[in-house]
C-alpha cells in the first residue's frame, strides 16, 4: 500500500476538459500530446486497478445555460462552438465503467451529480488533471477540498492557458488543498 494512494478501489481520477474543443486550444507549458499520453497512462492504471474514471466535459444545451457575467477578461473560451467541441477526446474513452460528468461552468461538482457518485462508490481519493489548470482544474479542486476529498494534482497531466498560471496553480495554490505529483509518481503508487 503506497502512502499516496492508500486504496486504488477507492480512488477516482477525474480528468476536466480533455475535449476536442479544448485540446485544440493546446496550452502551456506541456505539449498536448504528452498531457494526452499521460491522461490515457493514468486511466489506463486506474482501471486495470479497480478505481473509477471520471471523465469531464463541458457542454452547453442552447448557450442560455452558459455564465455570462460582466468580466475584464476572456477566459479564451468565448465565441461561437465549432461542431464536436464538447466530444471527449477518443483516446481516452470512454469506456464501460467510467463516468461522464457534464457540466456548464468551470467547476466539475457545482450543478453536476459528482459528489453524489464519488459518494455512492465509496471515493475517498481524487486524482486530477485537465486543462485549464487554473481554471477547470482548480476550481474543481477548490470545490473537492470544501467536500473533504483527498486529493493529488498531476502537474505533467494538466496545462494552463499560459505558463504562468500554470505554474502559479501548481506552486501556489495546490499544495494547500492536496499533493502535487509527476504521471510517473501516481502510476507507480497504483501499482
Amino acid at each position: 500500500m503506497s502512502d499516496l494512494i492508500q486504496d486504488p478501489k477507492k480512488t477516482a481520477l477525474v480528468v476536466i476538459d480533455l475535449q476536442k474543443g479544448v485540446v485544440g486550444m493546446k496550452g502551456q507549458p506541456h505539449d498536448i500530446e504528452s498531457v494526452v499520453e499521460n491522461n490515457v497512462k493514468l486511466a489506463k492504471t486506474v482501471r486495470d486497478q479497480g478505481g473509477l474514471v471520471v471523465l469531464v466535459h463541458v457542454d452547453f444545451i442552447d448557450g442560455q445555460d452558459a455564465l455570462k457575467p460582466t468580466i475584464d477578461a476572456q477566459s479564451g473560451m468565448g465565441g461561437e462552438r465549432p461542431k464536436g467541441f464538447s466530444e471527449i477526446i477518443p483516446e481516452l474513452g470512454p469506456e464501460q465503467g467510467d463516468l461522464i460528468i457534464t457540466k456548464r461552468n468551470w467547476g466539475a461538482f457545482f450543478g453536476t451529480e459528482l459528489d453524489l457518485q464519488l459518494r455512492r462508490r465509496g471515493i475517498d481519493t481524487i486524482i486530477l488533471t485537465g486543462i485549464a489548470t487554473g481554471i477547470g482544474v482548480d476550481t474543481t479542486a477548490r470545490e473537492a477540498f470544501q467536500r473533504n476529498y483527498q486529493q493529488i494534482f498531476v502537474e505533467d497531466a494538466m496545462n494552463g492557458l499560459t505558463k504562468e498560471e500554470h505554474d502559479f496553480t501548481i506552486k501556489q495554490v495546490f499544495p494547500k488543498m492536496g499533493r502535487v505529483r509527476m504521471t510517473a509518481d501516481v502510476l507507480s503508487a497504483l501499482k
